[in-house]
């Protein structure tokens, strides 16, 4: 399997390099009569589209949204919807000094080795960030199928550059309207000065995006090895700069103790409901299988590999060489890489809710 497609029932397949002509997607699954219109992704897609915000790119690109197919009178018919997102504004001669190099940190030296050689160097190509944006296209047809069931999904920067907040004042509803998409006002101050310091240093930062899927139903997740972790961590760590996924408690739990960590059933509050949870040390799922609490996720993401200093490395017939990278690059894929992330995570719940329903 080449591994362009994601998904079971509802399936994404996206095409496209960072310097091609453009880039889109293909989701398969939809229901047909679902209410959808290109503002529906192009309202995402807004929120992690380059040239925005401290850390972002200079590259400038609009990532409007054309949708070719699947769509009659306002309403999904049930087929295929596709989409295109063109690119509007590549500088390909910034790449030509890298063609015959690999840059640390990037996918250079893996694509070339398993491509035998083949693959388009400019801007990464197939493994440039830039490939998210069809992610993110289809995470708003999934979020529009959740919205169905009343499913809500938010996320927020919750440390950047070594920085965390406050446990006590994340607010993730807010985070959108925050620079940073951060999780608290009260951080922001010390990003700003982490970012200044990274620039004047030449360097990029990091940062832990937590995630919160609300009033998810329980009861969804395949076992055994279709658990709703393992379908989140495929999605999560399938977006290139993810480096870790943990779900509730995360490591933490390997530093508890069976009683501190499991969380106590309480009865349920009327008759025919399910019971309650005293605590959600588990994450919204047990056995793989949602509880009907929310979904807490936290995502590690590495400082982006284009570090505007330079750095040893090999050319192609193996000769050691110094390159400094140039070109228009994010300082951090936070914040922009926080509607993926969101997208990501409605795609999986999405799936594994139609899968549900399809056992009749």
């Amino acid at each position: 399997m080449p591994g362009n497609t994601f998904g079971h029932l509802l399936r994404l397949t996206t095409f496209g390099e960072s310097h091609g002509l453009s880039i889109g997607g293909i989701v398969d699954g939809v229901p047909p009569g679902l209410e959808l219109c290109e503002k529906d992704l192009q309202r995402e897609l807004d929120l992690r589209k380059p040239g925005q915000g401290s850390t972002s790119t200079a590259r400038k690109e609009a990532d409007l949204v054309h949708i070719q197919s699947g769509l009659f009178q306002g309403k999904t018919t049930g087929t295929p919807i596709a989409f295109l997102i063109e690119n509007t504004n590549q500088q390909s001669s910034d790449y030509d000094e890298l063609a015959r190099v690999f840059r640390p940190g990037h996918a250079d030296f893996t694509y070339h080795t398993k491509y035998h050689g083949f693959r388009d160097y400019r801007g990464g190509g197939r493994a440039s960030g830039r490939e998210t944006a069809a992610r993110v296209a289809a995470g708003a047809i999934a979020a529009k199928i959740l919205a169905q069931i009343s499913v809500e999904i938010f996320a927020a920067s919750v440390e950047f550059g070594g920085i965390g907040i406050d446990n006590e004042f994340v607010d993730l509803a807010g985070a959108l309207a925050r620079p940073y998409f951060a999780a608290s006002d009260s951080v922001i101050s010390r990003w700003d000065q982490a970012v200044q310091k990274a620039r004047e240093n030449h360097d990029t930062l990091g940062g832990i995006v937590q995630i919160e899927a609300n009033n998810v139903p329980a009861g969804l997740g395949e076992p055994v090895f279709d658990k709703i972790s393992a379908m989140l961590g495929h999605g999560l760590l399938s977006v290139g700069a993810v480096k870790g996924v943990e779900f509730g408690d995360g490591f933490q739990a390997a530093r508890s103790t069976g009683s501190a960590n499991n969380d106590l059933l309480l009865a349920p509050k009327s008759a025919g409901a399910l019971p309650g949870f005293a605590t959600n040390h588990a994450g919204g799922m047990l056995g793989g299988i949602t509880t009907g609490q929310s979904i807490i996720a936290r995502v590690a993401v590495k400082p982006i590999a284009s570090v505007p200093r330079p750095q040893q490395t090999v050319d192609l017939d193996g000769h050691p060489c110094q390159i400094t990278i140039g070109g228009r690059h994010d300082l951090s894929a936070i914040p922009r890489i926080v509607p993926v992330l969101r997208a990501m995570t409605a795609l999986v719940l999405a799936d594994a809710w139609l899968m549900q329903n399809s056992l009749g």
